[in-house]
């Protein structure tokens, strides 16, 4: 899913006020960490991750594949944050501002 400025900039803004709720550490992307990441995406459709300063890799290269192997949409990446989208299919809790 492609997100427009605007739409990004509104998720931002939610997500501004959402605390960490995983954190990436030394093992990285392990096949459970990211099933835990796609059973949270059943329950929420933002998510916000940090990356531990352990963790050796990339928090870019971190987002990139998480959203990969989840189908979300990375929001934003700053310092060792990230933000994923995945929008409910059933019942979407966020709406985001038309393109």
């Amino acid at each position: 899913m492609e997100l427009t400025s605007k739409q990004r900039a509104h998720l931002k803004s939610l997500a501004n006020g959402i605390d960490p709720i995983f954190q990436v550490g030394k093992a990285s992307l392990t096949p459970e960490f990211t099933a835990s990441i796609a059973d949270a995406f059943n329950t929420r459709e933002l998510l916000k991750i940090t990356v531990l300063k352990n963790c050796a890799d990339d928090p870019g290269m971190i987002a990139e594949a998480v959203a990969d192997r989840t189908h979300s949409t990375v929001v934003q990446v700053i310092g060792k944050k990230i933000i994923l989208y995945k929008p409910d299919k059933k019942n979407p809790k966020i709406v985001l501002p038309k393109p």
